[in-house]
């Protein structure tokens, strides 16, 4: 799948719009989970995820070939996603303005049901370089050196945040009291 997805992204540079489509039907799945646990809603994530591939489309020649393709675009949506999110951040306008409905979705009420709300609190009280790596190795499934690529970091600082992400999770969990 890799040669493909290099050939798709060629594809891609070459202004081919069903190579670009093929790629969303691959990634958009692994991306999505990625870019929802950073925003912490749906309809945030999936205006990143439109955004990453809007990115794609306008960088894929830039593309080098020195790492996977799906590494690649994990680190297109990682800074989408930073982008989008600092904006976010900014001071909301005094205006009211219209909100689109917040409800939770299937996958949300799915987690909720199965008792997943506690590791949810406590992975959100991490700091961000250690939900970074909780995200893109247990939500993308992201291997440990894909995740060092995509922070542009080594592989034992990718383990040893691992580590201690989960030591706190732990921790946190232990705490609330929540049974193993």
């Amino acid at each position: 799948m890799a040669h493909d997805d290099h050939e798709l992204l060629r594809r891609v540079a070459a202004g081919d719009a069903s190579a670009l489509s093929r790629l969303y039907e691959r990634h958009s799945g692994p991306l999505f989970g990625y870019l929802h646990r950073l925003a912490g809603d749906r309809m945030t994530a999936e205006e990143i995820l439109q955004d990453t591939m809007l990115a794609v489309w306008r960088s894929a020649g830039a593309f080098e070939g020195r790492a996977k393709v799906s590494t690649w675009l994990f680190g297109v949506a990682r800074r989408q996603a930073h982008n989008r999110l600092r904006v976010r951040s900014a001071p909301e306008p005094s205006v009211p303005v219209d909100r689109p409905d917040q409800a939770a979705g299937p996958e949300e009420l799915a987690i909720a049901a199965a008792g997943g709300t506690p590791v949810a609190t406590a992975i959100d009280r991490l700091p961000a370089h250690h939900r970074d790596v909780i995200a893109l190795v247990f939500v993308a499934g992201l291997p440990l050196a894909d995740v060092a690529e995509v922070l542009a970091i080594p592989v034992g600082t990718v383990k040893s945040r691992l580590h201690h992400a989960r030591a706190a999770v732990a921790a946190a969990l232990v705490a609330q009291e929540v049974p193993e």
